[in-house]
């Protein structure tokens, strides 16, 4: 006999790149005055990725740029940006997922969020961006100290909102974070369009087909 498979009800979304538009690019195209050479050395050599994680992950702006300070004093006010202008780097919303989170409310469809985003940077968007306060919960990594795809980070929103991981679905524009999801049991959604991820949301269930004749 096959197992019943349980039904996906509960939906966790990643922010940015899947909900909220955000590149530093946005800001440093401006401090570069359109550079674009100097701009990407810049954000591969001083500001890097790694750079910004440990950020997300918990540490304060001032301690992170403390630590650049020794091999780049003379690009202390391009580093101090970063948190200080962080809304720059946010043009907007990704309006078409945004549409599929309000859908996701109105049917009802508990919504949860996972954000590798910093403490410091992340509150003054839950002002800015009305939507947020439809989740029934958040988890930042900067306030946990962890950020995916740690798997701990998954396990703290289930633990603290009493979600089945196979009853969830997470969507996120990281593979390797949709994949970290789905090793926990629950289903991940590599977010490349909110084309595609509707057409996976209906393939579950979870939204309406609208192509479907009633």
């Amino acid at each position: 006999m096959i197992p019943t498979q349980v039904k996906r009800t509960v939906a966790i979304f990643d922010l940015g790149g899947v909900l909220i538009e955000w590149d530093p690019r946005h800001l440093y195209r401006k401090l570069f005055d359109g550079d674009e050479a100097a701009m990407e050395h810049f954000l591969a050599t001083v500001c890097t990725t790694e750079w910004n994680e440990r950020q997300d992950a918990g540490r304060l702006f001032a301690e992170a740029t403390r630590e650049l300070l020794p091999q780049h004093a003379d690009k202390l006010e391009l580093i101090e940006a970063w948190g200080k202008r962080f809304d720059e780097m946010i043009p907007g919303v990704i309006e078409g997922s945004v549409e599929l989170l309000s859908e996701l409310k109105r049917r009802p469809v508990p919504i949860y969020a996972i954000t590798n985003w910093s403490a410091e940077t992340f509150p003054p968007q839950r002002e800015r961006f009305p939507f947020l306060a439809w989740f029934d919960g958040i988890v930042v990594s900067g306030s946990e100290g962890v950020i995916k795809p740690d798997p701990r980070i998954f396990r703290i929103l289930c633990e603290r909102y009493r979600i089945a991981p196979e009853s969830a679905v997470f969507i996120d524009d990281v593979a390797k974070n949709a994949v970290a999801a789905s090793e926990l049991g629950i289903h991940g959604i590599h977010f490349r369009s909110p084309d595609q991820l509707r057409s996976e949301l209906v393939s579950l269930g979870m939204l309406p087909d609208s192509r479907r004749i009633p």
